[in-house]
């Protein structure tokens, strides 16, 4: 059996034509990079730029309902658990890129630009880097809001409990006075008189009500502290 013999001439024509594909594939792939490259730096500024958008014009059809939320539950989490909910260029940490993924998915099957981004996190978060769980917003419309990515570790399991105290002034007064109670208890018998009464004892647990207060008091001045319902959405440090 006889060998084909080599076309040089059609083997050059070949190898052009590979390259020009070669070529063209590489232009493709570079506009494509280049092209979410550019969505990147768009959406992270978008982030940072926290601009106040009042709705994102989201196809319904397509959006989770169990992430959708309403100001009024947010409102109640974040006073819940002394979280804050602010526009996104007030956050001070790292959006991760999977964070930045969804945003690009969301974008592209909406067919819009996500603005007004809001994140839901612990003040600290706000201010430096720390290693809670932020949540990222987007606004829908009519006090509403779409879950788009949930990052870092959970809460600890009983921050809601330690920071029962601080959601209002009853709260932390029966804290104060519960606080007031077992410290007079531990107070020994006889310490100011022979012989120990309620009358004394009473008297002790007023004197440590008021010796504890006082710390408090001290410590929320001092440090610019406030009430959870006050501060959930407030900018300001000393909130």
């Amino acid at each position: 059996m006889l060998l084909k013999k080599t076309n040089i001439e059609e083997k050059l024509t070949r190898a052009k034509i590979d390259d020009m594909k070669s070529e063209f594939i590489l232009k493709e792939v570079y506009q494509i990079l280049k092209s979410d490259s550019v969505n990147q730096e768009r959406i992270e500024k978008n982030i940072s730029g926290g601009r106040k958008v009042v709705e994102n014009q989201f196809d319904f059809n397509q959006l989770e309902t169990d992430k959708i939320f309403h100001i009024s539950q947010i409102k109640r989490i974040c006073i819940d658990y002394r979280l804050r909910f602010l526009n996104s260029k007030y956050f001070k940490g790292d959006i991760p890129q999977e964070a930045i993924h969804k945003i690009k998915v969301l974008e592209k099957n909406h067919s819009i630009e996500v603005k007004g981004f809001k994140i839901v996190a612990p003040s600290k978060l706000f201010k430096l880097k720390d290693k809670d769980d932020p949540l990222l917003f987007a606004p829908i419309g009519n006090d509403y809001f779409y879950l788009i990515h949930k990052w870092g570790n959970d809460l600890h399991p009983l921050r809601k409990i330690m920071m029962w105290p601080f959601k209002n002034i009853v709260n932390l007064t029966l804290l104060v006075l519960v606080l007031s109670y077992l410290v007079t208890l531990m107070v020994p018998e006889g310490l100011f008189s022979k012989a120990s009464s309620s009358a004394e004892f009473w008297i002790v647990c007023f004197f440590m009500f008021k010796s504890i207060a006082a710390v408090v008091i001290f410590y929320g001045f001092a440090l610019g502290k406030n009430f959870n319902p006050a501060i959930w959405n407030s900018k300001y440090f000393n909130a």
